[in-house]
């Protein structure tokens, strides 16, 4: 039966007879493990392809829905979160494979004649491999998207034509709106991919035409089979690859920050590791030179990749007597790895909000609201005041101040506060505290209802030393308090924790500018303070 199906298959197509065709190609003798890299990559771009199409069908492509619906794939899809690392760390794993692919064919002189147009339609590949990156970089729409992509849109305006160059990325280069975004996430999943596997296709088939290149006086030597050796071969190398991706998939959590800010201009952007030693190259070329950096020696680097064959014109040579290919590429490795390193060196620490971390409902209600917690509970206020349905056999003697927000004039409700009635004692609580308290039963939403119940004792305790030390003077907190200073949402992005604790006792030491007073809180106040300030999101 299974050969009067392969022999039908055979009449209408031809597939049997092709599929044998390919396994018996002939190779030379030489070939082995170094030659393995191709077939990986091909499976790489194989295993992006696909990830790809099952993002696609959750993913919404626009800047307003972007976001969240990566945080649903993510966090709800069926496999979201695994298919969306296989992709992102399938990427890396794509440059990395190419990049070898790459060395390899160049240490062993495998882009001489016949095979320059082999070699070039290789470098063209892996350059479409790094534009993979550089445009699904965007596609997350985090801060680390956005303002990434922004440094790539200002390099592309100093090259020649930038201009022209800008308005096809559908920016002028101040900001990044719906039409570039729309343009990168076509070329991501339309352009590029078409181009590539075109190019994939015709590079196997000039590999196929030429043949793989012997190692020199092994040309006598007897021809061996691709099958069943050399397929062994590589399918154990893509077996490896897919592996080491399958562990950055189960050990290294994909990142997804805080949906993209514009306005969030202290954010320092960095790029993808693979990009890190240009983003530090580019700092040898200060000023008016930064187009050298940027444009010239990148370009030329990639030229002479492009005229390699063309340059290197003398007898084929086994690898070992290729000194000048070597010493080359390990020059080239060690300035890759050195910029690489130091751009990591110096890269400032930041926290980075995780876009995929529960915000609790305390986080969000004002730091009066949340002070007013910590002065219900320290009142025992609840004692006569139950915060929804009651327990079974109790019978609160005050309202339950969870149906409601209360209607009485605040001067009743001061008076109330500091006395209940004549036999109470008189309350213990701070004017700020009495305010505080008074705001969150006459203003508080269903968030700080939530917050009522949930907020953790730190927080509400860093709430009150908040409001003791009058910090809303100055400072917004949940879009709540002065203008003067600088706005505390997402602070944990912008400092150290160590900075924030030295800046209450001497801010002049830590900007020269500043017009805050020094502020000698006991310890236990300023780890409560800094804690609680540091916990509000962006």
């Amino acid at each position: 039966m299974l050969k009067s199906v392969l022999a039908w298959l055979e009449d209408r197509t031809g597939l049997v007879s092709g599929i044998q065709h390919f396994l018996d190609e002939d190779i030379p003798a030489s070939a082995g493990w170094h030659q393995v890299f191709g077939s990986v990559a091909l499976f790489a771009f194989l295993t992006q392809l696909l990830s790809g199409i099952l993002l696609a069908v959750n993913y919404a492509p626009t800047p307003s829905e972007a976001w969240e619906s990566l945080r649903f794939i993510v966090t709800q899809a069926t496999a979201g979160s695994i298919i969306r690392s296989l992709h992102h760390w399938g990427a890396s794993a794509m440059i990395v494979v190419v990049v070898l692919h790459l060395v390899q064919v160049f240490l062993w002189g495998a882009y001489k004649k016949p095979r320059e147009v082999t070699w070039m339609v290789g470098v063209v590949l892996l350059l479409l491999t790094l534009a993979f990156g550089l445009s699904g970089y965007l596609l997350a729409w985090d801060n680390r998207a956005y303002w990434g992509t922004m440094v790539t849109t200002q390099i592309t305006a100093l090259a020649p034509g930038g201009k022209i160059l800008l308005t096809l990325l559908g920016t002028d280069g101040s900001a990044i709106g719906r039409q570039t975004f729309a343009r990168f996430y076509a070329a991501h999943v339309t352009l590029l991919p078409i181009i590539t596997g075109l190019l994939i296709v015709f590079h196997v088939y000039l590999v196929r035409k030429h043949g793989v290149a012997p190692a020199p006086e092994d040309e006598a030597l007897p021809k061996k089979k691709f099958f069943p050796e050399q397929i062994f071969k590589d399918t154990m190398a893509t077996f490896l690859w897919f592996a080491a991706v399958a562990l950055m998939v189960a050990l290294v959590k994909v990142p997804l920050g805080h949906v993209a800010d514009p306005t969030d201009i202290g954010y320092t952007p960095r790029p993808e590791w693979y990009f890190l030693f240009l983003f530090q190259f580019l700092k040898v070329f200060p000023g008016p030179l930064e187009v050298v950096g940027a444009v010239i020696l990148p370009g030329v680097a990639v030229a002479s990749l492009m005229a390699a064959p063309f340059l290197d014109r003398g007898k084929v040579a086994r690898v070992r007597q290729r000194t000048g290919a070597i010493a080359l590429v390990a020059l080239s490795g060690i300035g890759w790895t050195a910029l690489t390193a130091r751009a990591i060196q110096t890269t400032p620490a930041m926290i980075e909000d995780d876009g995929l971390a529960e915000v609790m409902t305390w986080q969000q209600i004002p730091a009066s609201q949340l002070a007013g917690v910590a002065a219900f509970r320290q009142e025992k206020c609840s004692m006569c005041h139950a915060i929804g349905a009651p327990s079974e056999g109790s019978a609160p003697v005050g309202p339950d101040l969870a149906r409601q927000v209360s209607s009485r004039p605040v001067d009743w409700l001061r008076d109330h506060i500091h006395q209940p009635d004549p036999e109470s004692p008189v309350s213990t609580l701070k004017p700020v505290q009495v305010s505080s308290l008074i705001q969150l039963v006459t203003k508080r939403n269903e968030k700080g209802l939530d917050a009522w119940r949930t907020a953790p004792e730190d927080a509400v305790e860093g709430a009150t030393v908040y409001m003791a030390n009058q910090c809303g003077s100055c400072h917004t907190l949940n879009e709540e308090g002065g203008k003067r200073g600088p706005e505390l949402n997402g602070l944990r992005q912008r400092r150290e924790r160590a900075w924030v604790v030295g800046h209450f006792l001497d801010p002049k030491k830590f900007s020269t500018k500043s017009t805050m007073p020094a502020y000698k809180l006991p310890p236990q106040e300023a780890d409560r303070l800094t804690t609680y300030i540091m916990s509000i999101p962006r």
